[in-house]
């Protein structure tokens, strides 16, 4: 390899280094960002659902430097193989991780209304399962993109049932409330968005987590695809 080669070939790399380090500070402030929402929510925390909103902007701002750096590095470095579809799925990832951002938005505009209505339906404990549960998820799923880790890739898309289990058992408890008092049905649907929106963090950690596999391993679990049988040849 010769002295200008090599000094592309670390260039590459540095880049590469970049963008793995963007992806994670945007993939930290998302998931800060669902950690505060909940927590004015708890609370009923009007000040931080606003700081929440607020913040919104900079996640929007990361997203655009992460595709800015992707576009350069296709563009500029014709990259092959694993290096390829890194950069194609770190394009992905940045618009989900721009969708967790809105998602914490929403639960805190949920906040900010409750605290309005002056409600005391708190289903707390749920919540707090499923609001951990989908923030875990999320920052493994990182992690296993940036490590190429299919294994912890399909453990994370294997835990998106336990958020799901705990939506539908939430929607049954809001229901209950509603039955039983119809004046906590506002209160109540607000819950449920809120229950909602965390259940959509999950589901966009398993987009990212099923990213992973397929840098690690080359192989397309989405829609369970790898489970198809391949269609004979004529």
């Amino acid at each position: 390899m010769s002295p200008a080669d090599s000094a592309g070939f670390r260039h590459f790399h540095e880049q590469l280094d970049q963008l793995k380090q963007r992806l994670l500070d945007m993939s930290e402030r998302a998931e800060a960002l669902v950690d505060l929402s909940v927590e004015a929510l708890l609370h009923r925390d009007a000040g931080k659902a606003e700081a929440v909103i607020e913040a919104d902007s900079e996640i929007d701002s990361l997203e655009v430097e992460v595709e800015g750096l992707a576009v350069q590095l296709l563009a500029l470095q014709q990259p092959m193989a694993r290096d390829l579809r890194f950069i194609i799925s770190a394009i992905k990832i940045s618009s989900d991780l721009e969708r967790v951002g809105d998602h914490a938005v929403n639960i805190a505009q949920s906040t900010q209304r409750l605290v309005e209505m002056k409600s005391n339906i708190t289903p707390d404990p749920e919540i707090e399962d499923m609001a951990r549960r989908a923030r875990s998820m999320l920052g493994d799923a990182l992690d296993a993109f940036v490590r190429a880790d299919g294994v912890l890739g399909r453990d994370v898309c294997r835990r998106d049932d336990q958020v799901d289990a705990l939506h539908d058992s939430l929607f049954r408890i809001l229901l209950t409330h509603m039955l039983e008092d119809p004046t906590t049905i506002s209160a109540a649907l607000e819950l449920f968005l809120v229950s909602r929106n965390l259940e959509r963090v999950a589901d966009l950690a398993t987009n990212i987590a099923e990213d992973a596999v397929y840098l690690a391993e080359g192989k397309t679990i989405k829609h369970r695809l790898e489970d198809r049988p391949v269609a004979a040849s004529a």
